[in-house]
Order: structure tokens, then sequence, then C-alpha cells
């Protein structure tokens, strides 16, 4: 096996581990955390929210975030080198879906979103906490369910990329 094959298995591996953590993290907020905030109290739910996206600018999201891209790009790259084209294709495809459906709308509405969150003070009367907190969870949440089915998506990819590159990864009777 030359060197560039023995480089493509573990940055195919490395890429699924990192798409699997950044879905993980659009999945946790859309099956438990929004709903749980929405249970509580407004006032209550603004707070740990502003709380949790003060927090998450961190060493151990940011790699997940923005290493995903740079991971599958270059699981992509190495793939093509090493002529498992399949593989290449769906790599190139989940870095694509990934900058497209995850980054694109974090940047342009889930970070301004959570911006104009970061500046409510409080106490607030109840009835503004509630609509200050409708205003932003509702639309949060559906352009956070997108990041979340487009990263579990980029998952799939990978994964299925992943499953065909039998030749590297010391699958016999590929070729």
């Amino acid at each position: 096996m030359s060197d560039r094959a023995r480089l493509v298995a573990p940055l195919a591996i490395l890429a699924l581990l990192f798409s699997g953590a950044i879905f993980g993290f659009f999945f946790a907020w859309v099956c438990s955390t929004m709903w749980g905030l929405d249970a509580a109290d407004p006032e209550v739910a603004i707070a740990a929210m502003q709380a949790m996206n003060a927090s998450v600018r961190n060493p151990v999201f940011a790699p997940a975030f923005f290493g995903t891209p740079a991971v599958l790009a270059a699981a992509a790259v190495a793939a093509w080198t090493v002529a498992e084209r399949r593989a290449a294709a769906l790599f190139g495809a989940a870095t694509g879906l990934y900058v497209l459906g995850a980054m694109v709308p974090t940047v342009a509405v889930n970070v301004p979103l959570n911006e104009a969150l970061a500046v409510v003070e409080l106490p607030l009367d109840p009835a503004r906490a509630g609509e200050v907190w409708q205003s932003y969870s509702q639309p949060w949440q559906a352009w956070n369910t997108l990041r979340a089915v487009a990263a579990g998506i980029a998952l799939l990819l990978a994964g299925w990329a992943v499953l065909g590159m039998g030749r590297v990864v010391g699958r016999p009777g590929r070729g």
C-alpha cells in the first residue's frame, strides 16, 4: 500500500468522526435542548440560551464546526489521489452539503439571532419575555433543524464513502 493510500483511511475515519460530532451537536438541540427551553419559563429560557450561546465559542466546539468541512475536503482529495473516485465524490458532496446546509445558515441566521438575544436585558415583564422567546425560538429551531438534517446527510455520505473504500481500508475483492 502506498504512503498516499495509508493517509486516506485515517482521513476518511476522521471525516466520519467530525461529521458525527457536529451532527450530534445540532441533533441534540433539535430533540431535547430547545424543547426543554420551550417548556421552561421564558425568562429562564432566555437566560439559559444566553449562557449557552456565550459558552459555545470554545476549543471543543470550534474544531468540530470549522474542522468538519476541512477534514471532509481533505478526505475527498486524498481519496481522489488513490483513484477512489466514488468515495472522493461522496466526501466532496458531504463537504458542499455541510457548508451550504449547516455553516451558511449558522452564519446568516442562527448567529445573528443569538447576538440579538444576547443583548436582551433581564428581568422582563412575563408577557414580554414570552414574546421575546417565541420570536427567537421558532426561527432558530427551524434553521437548526435544517442544519441538523444537512449535517446528518453529510454524515451519511461520509459513512457511505468509508464503506465503499475497500482497497484503502483493507477489504479484499475491490479493484
